[in-house]
């Protein structure tokens, strides 16, 4: 358990889902890695992982992992600007579809797909440390999966 802006952050007792996007594996794979070694870190007592083939695959994926046992869901992704408009599409309806999902089924699902212009930014964005959006996307649900578990204990 570490601290974070004053809060206690762990995830001891949790049961998280990761759901991969294969799409710009080279970037998704470097998410990966840190967003698991970060729950390790947190003291995740289960992870399932489930990986599918693009960004628009994770909100379903996201589902089953939410309607199955998991207590928190991070799905990740990388999503390069091309020369059209499949960009917007994408990274619209996967957000709205994660959204969706965490609304319907009360887990919180955190948002890891990254979406820019240009490789080298999603480079950047999949780096080593806590700048790392694995990492944040990690610790953005479990800290709803804690705040969640504590008003259900309320």
């Amino acid at each position: 358990m570490t601290e974070e802006s004053g809060r206690r952050v762990g995830a001891e007792g949790l049961h998280v889902g990761i759901a991969i996007a294969l799409w710009n594996q080279t970037i998704t794979d470097r998410l990966a890695a840190a967003a698991r070694a970060r729950l390790e870190e947190l003291g995740a007592a289960r992870v399932t992982v489930v990986e599918v083939p693009g960004a628009l695959e994770l909100p379903l994926a996201a589902q089953r992992l939410a309607t199955t046992g998991c207590d928190a869901v991070v799905v990740i992704g990388a999503v390069v600007k091309g020369e059209t408009d499949h960009y917007d599409t994408v990274v619209r309806e996967s957000a709205a579809g994660i959204t969706r999902v965490s609304l319907d089924t009360g887990v919180p699902v955190a948002n890891a797909i990254l979406a820019v212009h240009d490789y080298e930014h999603a480079v950047a964005r999949a780096g080593t440390g806590a700048d790392n959006k694995g990492v944040e996307a990690v610790e953005a649900a479990v800290a709803m999966a804690n705040a969640l578990r504590e008003l259900g204990e309320t």
